[in-house]
């Protein structure tokens, strides 16, 4: 009972990090996974969560023994690992928040049944609103409100789970044949599939920069292992709930050669009603909220987590200036954010596959080299011996690495020859 009260305490970097990775590679891609391919992918879809699992447990184990975050490890590795961290932040920062409200703006769209509005204006009122909540809020609200948001969504995915199950496979049209994966579409979706499940590898350091946060407010540091265990806990819901869309998405739709839409409107109708459908009418409010939740929280964590890491580069790469800390700074970085992502959104129009492919192709590319960058953190000697990983762990992020390498040689390979 004293470990329960303890990790419930805690939580806090963990129960983010699920909120923002519970969003579009679950909710899209992990559907997507299960409609398209059958249940055949949960063998990538555990995969992936298990050899990504290192190079997120490294932002914890790091910023827990040294009191400083990912990025500043990246620094004393060299500048160079730093400027690089820096290029890619600069292209996500283009992609992810695009991705994510322009998926968000199409649920709300759906949700509220809105005609003759476009997303671009749906997703400006979200930008404005949630920016807001993280000005004036802060992390800790963000915190606080979360905790309520992840809750009720993982119980109304299981409940939503079983009852799909319950219900059974659906039909499978006549003359049915699994679509291949191991030709150029299958090894493209495998990928955009991968790069962001559970979530993109440059998010390990949102994690530390979370962290810090928690215990300037809270003015008190748990334990590397209280730290370890709560961050544990909201990986493993990521992990089971991408299980838990993909379920729904092959027993809902597999069979039925249903393409989901890369429309952000259409793709939110099509995911609502292939829950309606097979479960019944009545479940139609309950599952169209789940599915708004799960968005609205991603993309608040996301906002929140790339104006903090934008902010530390910032500091390290230009010491003199001094941004990070001051609440000044940051509600403007968060303003800034918004401008950019709702540009990016106007031009891209309802286009959510073109946004949603680029991000998760950027985020695969560059897994191994994050990764393995974080690897040389934790096993510098900023890290006393003690503290290190096992050699299991390291074991498991040089077969990540290796994993993650083939699949990006081979992507290159296909699109070549």
């Amino acid at each position: 009972m004293t470990q329960l009260k303890t990790l419930i305490k805690n939580l806090g970097p963990g129960l983010l990090f699920a909120s923002m990775a519970i969003g579009t590679s679950h909710l899209v891609l992990s559907t997507k996974a299960g409609a398209q391919y059958g249940w055949i992918m949960i063998i990538p879809i555990i995969l992936a969560n298990v050899f990504k699992y290192p190079f997120f447990e490294f932002g914890v184990r790091y910023t827990n023994t040294t009191d400083k975050t990912l990025i500043e490890g990246y620094l004393n590795r060299g500048k160079g690992y730093l400027w690089f961290y820096a290029f890619i932040t600069l292209i996500t920062t283009f992609t992810i928040l695009a991705a994510l409200y322009t998926v968000t703006a199409g649920l709300f769209i759906n949700l509220f049944k809105i005609s003759g509005i476009s997303i671009s204006t749906v997703a400006l009122g979200l930008f404005i609103f949630i920016s807001l909540v993280l000005i004036i809020g802060r992390y800790k609200f963000m915190e606080v409100s979360l905790k309520f948001v992840v809750t009720i969504l993982f119980f109304a995915l299981i409940v939503t789970t079983a009852m799909v199950l319950v219900k059974g496979q659906v039909a499978h049209i006549q003359d049915f044949k699994a679509p291949p994966i191991f030709n150029d579409m299958g090894i493209l979706f495998l990928i955009s599939l991968m790069g962001w499940m559970p979530t993109t590898v440059e998010a390990s350091s949102w994690i530390s920069l979370w962290s810090i946060e928690k215990w300037k407010s809270e003015k008190q540091k748990p334990s590397l292992k209280e730290s370890l265990q709560e961050f544990n806990t909201g990986y493993l819901m990521t992990s089971v709930l991408a299980l838990f869309f993909l379920i729904i998405g092959s027993m809902t739709l597999y069979g039925t050669n249903t393409q989901l839409s890369g429309n952000a409107v259409t793709f939110a109708d099509q995911v609502v009603q292939l829950f309606t459908t097979h479960i019944g009418p009545w479940a139609y409010i309950f599952i169209a909220i789940s599915a708004f939740a799960t968005m609205f929280s991603t993309c608040m964590t996301a906002h929140d987590a790339v104006a903090r890491v934008s902010l530390d580069i910032i500091d390290l790469l230009l010491p003199k200036i001094q941004v990070s800390g001051k609440k000044s700074i940051f509600a403007l970085a968060i303003i800034i954010l918004a401008i950019v992502n709702f540009i990016v959104i106007a031009l891209f129009g309802a286009n959510m596959g073109q946004l949603v492919a680029l991000a998760t192709f950027v985020s695969f590319v560059v897994a191994p080299i994050i990764g393995y960058m974080n690897l040389k953190n934790v096993m510098s000697n900023d890290v006393p011996p003690a503290q290190r990983p096992k050699k299991a762990l390291q074991w498991l992020t040089y077969l990540g690495i290796l994993f993650l390498s083939f699949f990006s040689i081979y992507y290159f390979w296909i699109v070549v020859f």
